[in-house]
């Protein structure tokens, strides 16, 4: 790892000359390395160029090889009070499999100035182009090899909208990769259904604190006046999860249930206001573990990013892998206003995060989920909704009322598009498919289906074929046909058990309906209505 951890020098222009110095020495790749999967679709000529074909983002991914780990260092320059005079000098480095013959390969990645790539230890040629970082080896790589791409590259954290996963902050930087953004951060195999093991290094001036996901494992010194952290994730994650951060940050550490080891980071001028928020997480796992089973990672906490520019980015809170980022501000608000979106986002470690969707059509899945569990511990804690619902009966009703509504403006829970992705019809709409199922089948049964589709697509990737057939094996009921009208139909079916729920005739034109999510029917995603 030193290659990688050296390779930053302390003027941009040694940066580059000692970046590619660092890749002639090679770097280290984590030894635990371990398939992730093979992603979706197949390569459409010999680089595996086209994406894989995800029915939202077609252009994302590639499918002529598997990611199994990423090591990624970051070095962060504040040079200057502007943003745009600040930078980050990076290494990326890929393990991957060939799933194919390939003379040549394509990384996702945009908005990145690269220095220098090497394959296996040798210079290889590369062009940046579109969202693409092609590149060609000096030798071809034959189907089932496992390689070593290294890419030496420097960017300015700041927001570049509408296409950006940077978030820009008064003294750093955040990452918000959300759903094809982190190709904008890092190459990278840009697509949920390809999930990896993540070594993260953060260098940033003494003063100031940078952080990643998982645990720290290590910190040195590699200058006077810098400070080194390595974080290792435990568990593979999906690249859209990546959360890098730097700034003027304080860690706050408590136990959660079963000694599960608690990590929050704040913004040192605010740790005092924002502790009541941050005491709720505990009682809020041993909620979620009653319902879903075992927390699904190493650690867990809350990362509310130091800025209060309202339009830094455009969520209240973000699930990045056992960080979560927010919204300072939010979080300042009393209990019964946060917690349901904070049990919204603490789902998404089972949903999302260790189960991730294996397309982006299969984000339902990860949404109606999050949705309802947040929900069910509002009601549980006997707080109104913002409707007036005190009930989850009756919360669902609404929301089926409504439904040919999302239907006509949205399409089917299951069939998104890329402007209608985050819509309320893939997180309340999807929530509705499972209230059905769990009127369908019994709420014994849907609490059996939960934990066996947890279980069984347990840190990797699931679609909706794999939740209809966990569904029906489980229940021991044949729920394929009701399952698939709730998903793909164009009209909302009947609701199982209450033949007097009935629905609105939609209207030509498109209406927000105020509640979480984004898109054409929809408040900003996260914005704490539920």
């Amino acid at each position: 790892m030193k290659a990688v951890l050296t390779l930053f020098g302390p003027r941009p222009g040694l940066a580059v000359a000692a970046a590619l110095a660092a890749l002639l020495l090679g770097a280290a790749v984590p030894a635990a390395a371990t398939p992730s999967g093979t992603p979706p679709g197949t390569p459409d000529d010999a680089t595996g160029a086209g994406g894989v074909g995800d029915p939202v983002f077609p252009a994302l991914g590639n499918a002529g090889y598997d990611v199994l780990a990423y090591d990624l260092g970051f070095r962060y320059r504040p040079d200057g009070n502007r943003p745009e005079s600040r930078s980050v000098d990076a290494t990326a480095v890929l393990t991957a499999r060939a799933l194919t013959a390939l003379p040549g390969l394509e990384l996702d990645a945009v908005g990145l100035d690269v220095h220098g790539v090497r394959v296996d230890g040798r210079p290889a040629r590369y062009r940046a182009h579109d969202e693409k970082l092609t590149v060609v080896p000096a030798r071809a790589v034959r189907r089932g090899a496992v390689l070593r791409i290294e890419v030496a590259y420097s960017a300015t954290p700041r927001a570049r909208p509408p296409h950006s996963g940077w978030v820009s902050t008064p003294d750093g930087f955040a990452v918000a990769g959300q759903p094809d953004h982190a190709h904008t951060v890092f190459p990278c195999n840009d697509h949920p259904g390809d999930k990896a093991r993540f070594t993260i290094d953060v260098t940033a001036p003494d003063g100031l604190l940078g952080v990643a996901n998982g645990r720290l494992t290590a910190t040195d010194h590699p200058e006077r006046g810098l400070t080194r952290r390595r974080y290792e994730s435990r568990e593979p994650m999906a690249t859209e999860l990546v959360q890098v951060s730097v700034g003027d940050y304080t860690v706050r550490e408590r136990t959660g249930p079963g000694g599960l080891p608690l990590r929050d980071v704040v913004p040192a001028a605010r740790a005092a206001a924002l502790e009541p928020a941050l005491a709720l997480t505990p009682g809020q796992l041993r909620w979620a573990e009653q319902h879903l089973g075992p927390f699904p990672f190493e650690t867990y906490g809350l990362l509310p990013v130091n800025t209060d520019d309202p339009d830094a980015f455009e969520f209240t809170g973000l699930e990045t892998q056992t960080l979560t980022l927010y919204k300072p501000g939010f979080l300042l608000q009393p209990e019964p206003q946060i917690g349901s979106h904070m049990m919204h986002e603490l789902v998404h470690s089972w949903f999302g995060n260790s189960v991730s969707p294996r397309t982006w059509a299969d984000l339902w899945l990860n949404e109606g989920h999050a949705d309802l569990y947040g929900l069910m511990y509002r009601y549980d804690r006997g707080w109104p909704d913002s409707a007036g619902f005190t009930t989850l009966t009756d919360r669902m009703r609404d929301v089926y009322a409504m439904g040919d509504q999302w239907r006509h403006d949205s399409g089917p829970v299951a069939a998104p598009t890329a402007a209608a992705l985050f819509d309320s019809q893939r997180y309340t709409g999807g929530a509705l498919v499972l209230f059905a199922l769990r009127e369908r089948v019994g709420a014994g049964a849907f609490d059996r289906i939960e934990r066996a589709f947890l279980q069984r697509y347990r840190h990797g990737t699931a679609t909706t074929a794999d939740y209809i057939r966990t569904a029906s094996e489980v229940s021991g009921q044949d729920v394929t046909g009701l399952l698939t009208d709730w998903l793909y139909g164009e009209r909302t079916p009947p609701m199982p058990g209450h033949p007097d729920w009935t629905v609105t005739p939609p209207t030509a034109s498109t209406t927000g309906n105020g509640l979480a999510g984004r898109g054409p029917t929809a408040a900003p995603r996260g914005s704490g209505t539920l």
